[in-house]
C-alpha cells in the first residue's frame, strides 16, 4: 500500500498574466484629440522638467511632505499616459487566447474512468492517467476521491479513511484481496518463510509451487515447467543442477565431507541423476521397506536393476525445459549399495544435502548398521544433511566457526560450482536448513531431532556407537 500526495488539477483554465489589462469601453483614437488637447498636455510636460530642472539647480533638499506629493504626481501622470497610448500587441494576443479558451474548452484526451473525451476544464492528473473528477473513485466506497491524499494499492485507489477501515490483505500469487471466510474473517494460506500469503483458493485451483523452494508461481511471474512435470521458479533454477556429468564434482565435494567426519565410504558407489518416473520406478523395486517421503527426492539403492539416468542437460525454451538426453544403466550388485539416485533440476545446495542423506544411508548399510528402524535411520541421515548444510552456510558467509551441531564436522571443502552466491542462494541454503529442523513428520522430522540432540551432547562419533549397540540414539 502507498500514500500520495494527489496533484488536484481540476483543469480550469489559469490565465496567468502579469500585467493583464482587459479594456470594457471604447478607445479614444489619438487623432480625434482636439488641438487644445495637445497642446495642454505638452505644456503640463514642460512645465513638469522645468521644475524639476530648477530644483536640481537649486540643490534644494525636499521634506518627506513634498517627496510624498511628487510620488502622487508622477503616479498620475503615468495614469495619464495610459490612457493616452492603445494596448501592445502581445496583451492583445493574451486576451484574444484567454476568451477562446473560456468560449471553447481544449479536448485534451481519454478519461482512465468512462474512456470518454475529457476537457481541460474537468480534468485529473493521477497515477499516470488523467480522470474526469467524477471518474476518480475510491475502491471500497466507490465514491469520487476529493481528497489531496489518497492510498493506493495495485491498480486501485482509496480514500484514506476507506482504506483504514477496509484493510484486507492482498494475495502475493493473484494479487487480489484474499476475502473473507463465511464468518467474515479474512483467512489465508502462507509461505511462513518467504513470507508469501495467498488466497486458500489457490491450495485447490491447480497454481503451481517451486519444487524446490516451495513458493507457489504469482500470476505475473511464470515458472519453468521441467520433464517430469514439476515447476521450478527461476531463481532456483540459477544453481540448478540438471544432468549426471553436472553433478560429479557436488558427489565428490559429499565424499570428501565424510572422509573428513572419519566416515569414509570406500567402495566407489555409482550416481546418477533421474527424472521423477525414474525415481519412483526404481523405489518401487526396492526390497528393502524403508521409508519415503511423499515426493521422493534421492534413493540409495541395493538392487540389481535397470535405471534410466539423465545424461544431457534439456534445452530451455521458453517456459519449459525440451530435448532432455537420457541413456539406460543397468546395476549390478558388488555390495551392500548398487547406486544413489537423485532427482534432477534441484538446487546445488538442495541436491547436495539430498546427496548427504543417501550418502549416510550407503554409509550405515556398508559399516554394519542392520534393521535399523526408520526413525532412528532416517533421522541420523537427517543430521548429516543438515551438518553439511549448515557447513555450506557458514562457507557463503566467509565465517570460521565450526558447526554447532557438528563439532567433529570438518571445514566445507571448496567446490568447482560454487562461485560466490547470490543473496537469494544463502537464503535458499537457510531456509533448505529450516525445513529439516520444522518437519513434523514423525519418523524424518522427530528422528532428526532426536539425532541432533544426541549429536549436540554426545558428539557424532559416540552418537554413532550408539547406535549400533542399542539401534536407537542415546537418551
Amino acid at each position: 500500500m502507498e500514500d500520495f500526495e494527489g496533484s488536484s488539477h481540476r483543469g480550469q483554465y489559469h490565465g496567468n498574466y502579469a500585467d493583464e489589462r482587459i479594456w470594457d469601453g471604447a478607445r479614444t483614437s489619438v487623432d480625434e484629440w482636439t488641438v487644445n488637447e495637445t497642446e495642454d498636455l505638452e505644456c503640463a510636460m514642460a512645465m513638469s522638467l522645468s521644475e524639476h530642472d530648477q530644483k536640481g539647480k537649486n540643490g534644494i533638499e525636499e521634506d518627506e511632505h513634498v517627496s510624498k506629493a511628487q510620488f502622487l504626481e508622477d503616479e498620475q501622470f503615468a495614469k495619464a499616459l495610459q490612457e493616452i497610448f492603445p494596448l501592445e500587441e502581445d496583451e492583445q494576443l493574451a486576451k484574444a487566447l484567454h476568451e477562446s479558451l473560456l468560449e471553447s474548452p481544449l479536448q485534451y484526451g481519454i478519461c482512465a474512468g468512462c474512456n470518454t473525451e475529457i476537457s481541460r476544464e474537468n480534468i485529473l492528473h493521477h497515477m499516470d492517467a488523467i480522470w474526469h473528477a467524477e471518474c476518480f473513485r475510491c475502491h471500497a466506497c466507490n465514491l469520487p476521491i476529493q481528497d489531496h491524499e489518497f492510498s493506493k494499492s495495485g491498480k486501485h485507489c482509496y480514500h484514506k479513511s476507506c482504506r483504514k477501515k477496509w484493510h484486507p490483505p492482498i494475495c502475493d500469487v493473484c494479487k487480489n484481496f484474499i476475502p473473507t471466510n463465511s464468518a467474515g474473517l479474512f483467512e489465508c494460506r502462507e509461505r511462513p518463510f518467504w513470507k508469501q500469503q495467498f488466497c486458500p483458493s489457490h491450495e485447490h485451483d491447480r497454481t503451481p509451487q517451486c519444487c524446490s523452494c516451495e513458493r507457489m508461481e504469482t500470476r505475473d511471474k511464470k515458472y519453468l515447467l521441467l520433464d517430469d512435470g514439476r515447476k521450478l521458479c527461476l531463481e532456483c533454477l540459477d544453481s540448478a543442477v540438471m544432468d549426471t556429468t553436472e553433478c560429479q564434482p557436488l558427489y565428490i565435494e559429499i565424499q570428501n565431507f565424510f572422509e573428513g567426519l572419519h566416515m569414509k565410504v570406500e567402495q566407489k558407489i555409482p550416481m546418477f541423476l533421474v527424472e521423477r518416473q525414474a525415481l519412483n520406478v526404481a523405489m518401487d523395486g526396492e526390497n528393502n521397506g524403508h521409508h519415503h517421503m511423499p515426493e521422493t527426492r534421492g534413493l540409495c539403492m541395493s538392487e540389481e536393476q535397470t535405471v534410466t539416468t539423465i545424461s544431457k542437460r534439456p534445452t530451455r525454451a521458453d517456459n519449459q525445459f525440451i530435448d532432455m538426453k537420457t541413456e539406460r544403466h543397468s546395476l549390478i550388485r558388488r555390495c551392500e549399495v548398487t547406486a544413489i539416485l537423485v532427482l534432477y533440476g534441484l538446487p546445488r545446495l538442495l541436491t547436495g544435502s539430498i546427496l548427504a542423506h543417501e550418502m549416510m544411508h550407503a554409509w550405515l548399510r556398508l559399516k554394519g548398521y542392520p534393521n535399523l528402524s526408520p526413525k532412528v535411520e532416517e533421522g541420523i541421515c537427517q543430521v548429516l544433511a543438515h551438518m553439511w548444510m549448515e557447513s555450506e552456510i557458514l562457507s557463503a558467509s566467509g565465517s570460521d566457526v565450526a558447526s554447532s551441531s557438528s563439532s567433529s564436522s570438518p571445514s566445507s571443502s571448496s567446490s568447482s560450482k560454487k562461485g560466490k552466491r547470490s543473496e537469494f542462494e544463502k537464503k535458499l541454503g537457510e531456509f533448505f536448513k529450516h525445513q529439516i529442523e520444522i518437519d513434523p513428520s514423525p519418523i524424518y522430522g522427530d528422528g532428526f531431532r532426536e539425532g541432533n540432540e544426541a549429536v549436540l551432547k554426545y558428539d557424532l562419533k559416540t552418537t554413532l556407537k550408539h547406535i549400533q549397540m542399542t539401534k536407537n540414539f542415546p537418551g
